[in-house]
């Protein structure tokens, strides 16, 4: 298996997993279903094409939360595609500031093909919604071998932005957040983890479906890059002035 490492960064990200009427809400971190959608716009891939979308699905997912960001609310409004009436006002949360980095494990093959349609993609990518483009490049990064989803995040390094590595500048490791995609069985062998609705099974604009998908949160350590050295401490002797007395 290979494993396709992603960097999601923006200056506003929204990926929704039950956004509903005029209330569009956006998850803590990047959903399965806002990144096979981006892969899929790489590849060129039209939204009825549900066979090809499954193939997609079928990737494990993972994610990490480098820079968690700010929740912001916005209010917008709209007009009916066919009837050009207005439409309610509608609520609509972001995420700013946040840096992500995702990753897919699947056949070397698919992955490959992937990494290649992200660097010249069909599709221009954006960040859950359209109006969120990346404010960097994705930085398509590829892991072949026995590694996996697990290692291929753990090993990345932090792609949060220098202003915030430098906020942590006394921490020479930092943890993160992992958010990992159950194996089938899993929950037999571990607590069961949330669920999620963003396993998509189809992105036909009139009949939109998705399923539920187990996830599974760890942290790891990584490295922080701007990590001040620390300064050695002198010793304290508190009867050293009685010297010589």
């Amino acid at each position: 298996m290979s494993v396709l490492v992603l960097q999601l960064a923006g200056p506003l990200q929204s990926w929704g997993a039950s956004a509903r009427f005029a209330r569009r809400g956006t998850e803590n971190a990047p959903t399965k279903s806002g990144v096979v959608g981006l892969l899929a716009a790489a590849l060129g891939v039209d939204r009825d094409a549900d066979q090809q979308l499954a193939e997609l699905a079928a990737l494990r997912f993972g994610v990490r939360i480098d820079q968690p960001g700010t929740r912001i609310r916005d209010f917008q409004t709209a007009h009916h595609p066919d009837t050009d009436e207005a439409m309610p006002l509608s609520e609509r949360f972001y995420l700013a500031d946040a840096v992500f980095v995702a990753a897919v494990e699947g056949e070397e093959a698919l992955v490959d093909r992937l990494a290649a349609a992200v660097r010249a993609p069909a599709y221009l990518p954006y960040l859950g919604r359209r109006s969120c483009p990346p404010g960097r490049p994705l930085d398509p990064v590829v892991h072949h071998g026995e590694a996996g989803l697990e290692q291929g995040l753990t090993d990345e390094p932090w792609r949060a932005a220098d202003w915030y590595q430098k906020r942590h500048s006394r921490h020479e490791r930092v943890e993160l957040t992992v958010l990992l995609e159950a194996r089938t069985g899993d929950g037999a062998a571990k607590p069961l983890g949330d669920t999620l609705r963003d396993q998509p099974l189809s992105f036909a604009p009139r009949h939109r479906r998705y399923a539920l998908r187990t996830v599974h949160s760890r942290t790891v350590l990584v490295t922080n890059p701007h990590a001040r050295p620390r300064q050695a401490v002198p010793a304290h002797n508190p009867t050293g002035h009685l010297e010589g007395v």
